[in-house]
């Protein structure tokens, strides 16, 4: 039997070298979540805002009118008691709902701006009364400066007669924030909008307003809207 040929003596600084051209050890980057986590952000808020946009331009052509205690509608500019072109569109559109006997009374709302000498609401009321609607079946809520503000207060002097059931008037853009608005103040409502189109400007501006309104809750949107 042979003997085995001797074990050569291991250099052990050699051993805990590195290896010439063997790349360093680096930390696990993460700088690609901190990228990320923006992007995913910006992907929600598109989203978020961008079906709200639908939504606001599908409620905008969408005429809810169905029978109920009371039609209630939004002010608008008037001009020395005569109303504007847009509040009368929406006079006249609460005025057809009442002929088809869709309720048996009619709620005008708008307070007095700076410098007027008649409110929204009074506007409103001789309108209808010069198109033959009777005193009694008119009520006016005139201290409201918002919309959030006349509806509060509309629900509020409706339910001493023990009325939540309404069909609220109001120019086209406004649909969708209406709905809310009457959903936090205790409103069953239905929404009719009165006839004409949504500008492009008018469309962004209450998809922005419905979006906010709908995290923070359109009472503190109102007022930081002031």
């Amino acid at each position: 039997m042979t003997d085995a040929p001797p074990r050569r003596p291991v250099d052990e600084d050699r051993l805990a070298r590195p290896t010439i051209g063997a790349p360093p050890t680096r930390p696990r980057r993460r700088w690609h979540r901190w990228l990320l986590a923006p992007i995913a952000l910006v992907v929600l808020v598109v989203a978020y805002v961008g079906g709200t946009f639908l939504q606001v331009w599908q409620a905008s052509s969408r005429d809810g009118a169905r029978d109920a205690e009371a039609i209630v509608v939004l002010g608008a500019a008037q001009y020395n008691g005569r109303p504007s072109p847009a509040l009368r569109n929406r006079l006249d559109h609460a005025l057809d709902l009442y002929d088809q006997g869709l309720a048996s009374m009619i709620v005008v709302t708008g307070g007095r701006q700076e410098g007027d000498r008649f409110t929204e609401a009074t506007s409103g009321y001789n309108y209808l009364r010069t198109q033959g609607v009777p005193d009694q079946a008119i009520r006016k809520e005139v201290q409201g400066h918002t919309t959030y503000e006349s509806l509060a207060a509309v629900a509020r002097f409706l339910r001493t007669e023990d009325i939540d059931d309404v069909i609220l008037v109001s120019g086209p853009a406004h649909t969708k924030r209406l709905s809310g608005i009457a959903n936090d103040v205790g409103l069953d409502a239905a929404i009719s909008p009165s006839d004409g189109s949504i500008g492009g400007r008018a469309l962004i501006r209450e998809t922005l307003a419905v979006s906010a309104g709908r995290i923070i809750g359109y009472r503190r949107l109102e007022r930081l809207d002031r």
